[in-house]
């Protein structure tokens, strides 16, 4: 039997419950959470409290991640980001990484149906360029809560497409309504046919399930890498 992996959660609303839900389904031991409530820093008593942490998983806020790379490195723990909208300071947590010796696995999107979206994807834009005639655009709806847009998965689904239509201003289309868990669609259209790939996430927890196995991937790891990486090793 697999070792249990203690874990701390960085952020504590639906994707935090539900991960904390999970956990156990996955031999992952949640030992404590920090949030606005309950703020992480690098003091002795919060040390003695995560002594036993091996990974922290982040699920907080875009202008939160910078600062907690900052104190999870500082504390010497690896950490799985899901939080999406950061991506600017992409070569910064990388030197922190690399400085501090950590592991660390982020990722647009943890689903690990959106992931093989993406290699589908991929795939289709280099088929479909070969044509002239077809024009691609990207279109994705999300709950009203969620702050970025286009979400970090449309952004993810652009820059594969555009590599195929290097001359083309790559339409992306957001709507922000309800309680949408998520849908991206990426399209090919003709005056003679249309083209549709889409991907709907009927839960969080395909994400949360993806996050989990980060965890298990870079427990034992260092160095910084995207959550692509750890699929390539498994489909390997």
């Amino acid at each position: 039997m697999s070792r249990t992996i203690n874990i701390a959660l960085l952020g504590y609303g639906k994707m935090g419950r539900l991960i904390e839900t999970m956990a156990s389904e996955h031999n992952i031991n949640v030992i404590t959470h920090f949030d606005e409530n309950n703020l992480l820093e690098d003091s002795p008593d919060i040390r003695k409290e995560i002594e036993d942490v091996s990974v922290f998983v982040d699920f907080t806020m875009p202008s939160a991640v910078l600062s907690n790379v900052k104190t999870v490195a500082a504390l010497g723990k690896n950490l799985v980001i899901g939080t999406t909208g950061w991506q600017d300071h992409l070569s910064e947590v990388k030197k922190i990484v690399d400085d501090l010796n950590i592991g660390l696995v982020y990722g647009s999107n943890f689903s690990l149906g959106i992931n093989l979206f993406y290699k589908v994807s991929d795939y289709a834009a280099q088929l479909f360029s070969a044509f002239e005639n077809y024009d691609p655009y990207i279109e994705e709806s999300h709950h009203k809560m969620k702050k970025d847009a286009p979400s970090g998965t449309a952004l993810v689904l652009k820059k594969l497409i555009q590599k195929h239509y290097p001359e083309k201003d790559l339409p992306v289309s957001s709507t922000r309504a309800g309680y949408i868990p998520g849908m991206h669609s990426v399209n090919f259209d003709s005056v003679v046919d249309s083209v549709h790939l889409k991907h709907i996430a009927r839960s969080r927890q395909g994400l949360a399930e993806g996050a989990l196995l980060a965890v298990k991937w870079i427990h034992r790891k260092k160095g910084m890498y995207a959550f692509k990486d750890v699929l390539e090793e498994i489909i390997s």
